[in-house]
């Protein structure tokens, strides 16, 4: 009688709902793989946190920004009052328009300091190239969809960056610019047309390539496997089990903690969107609360703060084509970045200290030019901007140079962990 039981019968009392899923879908491989038996170092300090806070940032900001899509008007001479409709009439309108705005620059801030672990400890090093060029590829994607979400709320600051930033295109030679230019506002001035042409990227089209992005990051990176602050390859010492002896199963480890980072993150959030959601004009620029006026310019044009280092270095350069370059070229060397690093050491605490030193004043540096974005262009601020931009470009060919000979602290076999009330140890 039990040889006539079908598999139907024998898979629901096996594992009911689950067994039936994972033979028509691969969702216990999935989660094994990449959630309960996908091993990470054991050392992992607070600078590992911000990779799970920008997914968090991210759902942030799909999730509000398309509650806001449901009352936005898309419309020049509709926009700016559907905002103020939202902010005043539509219930809960005001916090998930705060969220969204807050969210931008939030995103920005565990993005930046993401980036900066990656290069303290030398997570874009062999054989992580491809996952840094990845997540170099997601943070392009995101200043060009916050570029082109900045426009929508159609206020004085969002008209007038627009119109600065989009005409920067024309520098380009050979009559390409101008007609990338024209393709982007879609006239002649940025209007209507321009509105539009950016309300359908920063909702459909850049969204979709983010997601994508942060897919092939993650697939990437559970490749390969994380970098750890020593920068020693847990995969080179494993037990009979093939499970590396410095690595934990991700959950429940690393979830517990990432939920901690997670809920104090969100209290720091929220503090920011009930007290101060345009902390000072910073994450939300006060000339953006009147209306766009094609016909009067702001005594004073500049991009949010996210994107001040970089136009900081486009300011430096007294030709429009050369500081347009410049500016190109800050991010697409960051690309370059683990073929320009020669040094087999990967993590700072082992580097020497003329590394140590010059990532300081890089990342010092990054800081001035981001502060001399946001001032006028006096010739003291635009002579420091050189000097900056000078410091940011010298960074790289000295990093290629001294590199390559590099000599610093003895490497560990093993990854460095002191447990919680006892003395550390390697295993």
């Amino acid at each position: 009688m039990s040889a006539n039981v079908s598999p139907d019968n024998a898979v629901g009392k096996k594992n009911g709902l689950l067994a039936w899923v994972d033979e028509r879908f691969p969702l216990s491989k999935l989660l094994e793989e990449h959630v309960t038996q996908y091993y990470a170092p054991k050392n992992f300090n607070l600078w590992y946190v911000f990779g799970v806070l920008a997914m968090v940032t991210l759902v942030i900001q799909i999730v509000t920004g398309i509650f806001l899509t449901m009352n936005y008007k898309p419309d020049g001479a509709k926009a700016f009052a559907s905002v103020e409709y939202i902010m005043r009439d539509v219930n809960f309108g005001w916090l998930i328009r705060y969220m969204h705005s807050t969210g931008a620059s939030a995103f920005f801030v565990v993005v930046y300091l993401h980036m900066f672990r990656a290069l303290m400890y030398g997570s874009y090093k062999k054989p992580r190239e491809l996952l840094w060029v990845f997540g170099m590829l997601i943070y392009v994607a995101l200043m060009a969809e916050a570029f082109m979400g900045y426009l929508l709320p159609w206020g004085q600051m969002s008209y007038w960056g627009a119109q600065v930033i989009i005409s920067l295109f024309g520098a380009i030679p050979f009559g390409i610019g101008d007609a990338v230019t024209l393709w982007l506002k879609g006239d002649y001035i940025v209007s209507d047309a321009t509105l539009n042409r950016f309300f359908a990227l920063h909702v459909i089209a850049v969204p979709l390539v983010l997601i994508g992005l942060v897919a092939g990051h993650i697939m990437a990176l559970h490749e390969v496997g994380s970098n750890n602050p020593d920068g020693i390859e847990i995969k080179k010492n494993k037990n009979s089990a093939g499970i590396p002896k410095d690595g934990i199963p991700f959950h429940p480890y690393y979830t517990v903690k990432d939920l901690v980072a997670i809920v104090i993150f969100l209290i720091v959030f929220f503090a920011v969107v009930f007290f101060a959601p345009e902390m000072g004009g910073y994450f939300l620029e006060h000339a953006n609360f009147i209306p766009a006026d094609p016909l009067k310019t702001p005594e004073h044009i500049a991009p949010v703060w996210y994107f001040t280092p970089f136009y900081a270095i486009l300011r430096a350069v007294p030709d429009k084509l050369g500081g347009v370059m410049a500016m190109g070229g800050a991010i697409v060397v960051l690309f370059l970045l683990p073929w320009l690093d020669r040094s087999p050491i990967r993590s700072i605490r082992y580097r020497a200290n003329w590394y140590k030193i010059m990532l300081f004043v890089f990342a010092a540096n990054f800081l001035m030019l981001g502060y001399l974005g946001i001032k006028p262009a006096t010739d003291l601020y635009t002579l420091m901007s050189r000097i900056g931009t000078l410091i940011y470009f010298g960074y790289f060919p000295l990093l290629f140079i001294l590199s390559k000979n590099e000599v610093g602290k003895p490497l560990p076999d093993r990854v460095t962990y002191h447990g919680h009330g006892r003395a550390g140890e390697a295993s």
